[in-house]
């Protein structure tokens, strides 16, 4: 076997067993994930060497697949959108996007199946891609949190400073005491501070000299939710240099072995992109209400003029007066008019 597939089979069993706290979290992205594209099912799936994992499913109960029979072995060779809008051999829709993960493992796939043949849009295709993404740093988050909190321990029991850890994660992590002074922190939090802050991180210093004053307030609130053992999950936006980025914050209580609460595990993850894409999403259902309304109220008037215009003509034998047939050029350019208000809607998005 490569040892490349020796290294993603390691990274796939990292997550055949999420803890239980992530669980409802990952359901949730399933079952919206179907809404999102219209599909009766949708997985998140982890493929090891000969079968793969349906770990997460919406509107399936199947538990897994032999490796050879899934889908989704076509979609962890890959870096994009696999979609099959008609299976060749099985009458039904296939869409899937792969799990990768912050070491450029393919670990598994988020799909949607449909019984019959289907296909997704544009925007379905990237918000699949971005919710992949939120799987990811889920499964991540929490495995990163466990590595965290033994690696404090023993750093803790060993009396040695933890230099650095998470050095591959994308996202930026920190254990902070009960005192609020920094235990240790990651490579992409210290970088992001230098690039986006000009500020050199140091531990053992207190958390708040980091912290911006339009983050004060809600980074205390949550701080000390999770010091009374209560983890927090949230997401807002904050402009550094200048530049507005949407974040999803986790603070979780970090315990020692005997279950005393001994500091606070920090997650900050750039989801910026999953909130452009939200948007998107929400501007297209937006513009589409909006034809919606025009077609209903605004284009039936002068729709309806023209029907009784064409039924009077009928009536006279198909002859039509002057004023007659100024009043069917009106209702025909009034027409014209709304149909011009709804190509500009569409235009827009």
């Amino acid at each position: 076997m490569h040892i490349k597939e020796l290294e993603r089979l390691k990274a796939v069993a990292r997550f055949l067993t999420p803890e239980a706290g992530k669980q409802e979290e990952l359901k949730a992205i399933v079952e919206l994930t179907a809404h999102l594209c219209g599909t009766p099912v949708a997985r998140i799936t982890l493929l090891d060497e000969n079968t793969q994992y349906i770990t997460y499913s919406f509107g399936s109960a199947i538990k897994k697949i032999p490796r050879e029979q899934a889908l989704c072995n076509q979609v962890i060779d890959q870096d994009d959108v696999v979609v099959i809008k008609d299976r060749a051999n099985d009458t039904g829709f296939y869409a899937g996007v792969p799990l990768k993960t912050t070491d450029g493992h393919n670990v598994g796939s988020l799909c949607v199946i449909n019984d019959l043949p289907a296909d997704l849009s544009e925007i379905q295709q990237e918000m699949l891609m971005a919710l992949s993404k939120q799987v990811i740093y889920t499964l991540e988050s929490e495995y990163n949190r466990q590595i965290l909190t033994a690696q404090y321990l023993e750093a803790k029991n060993a009396a040695i400073k933890l230099r650095s850890f998470f050095e591959s994660s994308t996202s930026c992590h920190m254990l902070i005491d009960k005192d609020l002074r920094i235990i240790v922190f990651n490579k992409a939090l210290a970088e992001f501070m230098r690039d986006n802050h000009q500020m050199e991180m140091k531990v053992e210093e207190n958390v708040m000299n980091y912290v911006g004053e339009d983050f004060t307030a809600d980074f205390l609130q949550h701080y000390h939710s999770a010091l009374t053992g209560t983890a927090v999950k949230t997401e807002r936006s904050l402009v550094h240099a200048g530049r507005e980025i949407w974040w999803q914050f986790d603070y979780n209580p970090a315990f020692d072995p005997s279950g005393e609460i001994i500091g606070v595990s920090y997650h900050a993850a750039d989801i910026s992109e999953l909130k452009k894409a939200q948007q998107d999403t929400l501007d297209r259902d937006q513009s589409l209400k909006a034809i919606a309304y025009i077609q209903a109220h605004e284009v039936r008037r002068p729709v309806s003029s023209i029907l009784g215009l064409m039924n009077l003509f009928k009536f006279d034998g198909y002859q039509a007066s002057a004023d007659d047939l100024m009043m069917m050029e009106r209702a025909v350019k009034e027409l014209d008019e709304k149909i011009q208000h709804m190509v500009k809607h569409t235009s827009k998005n």
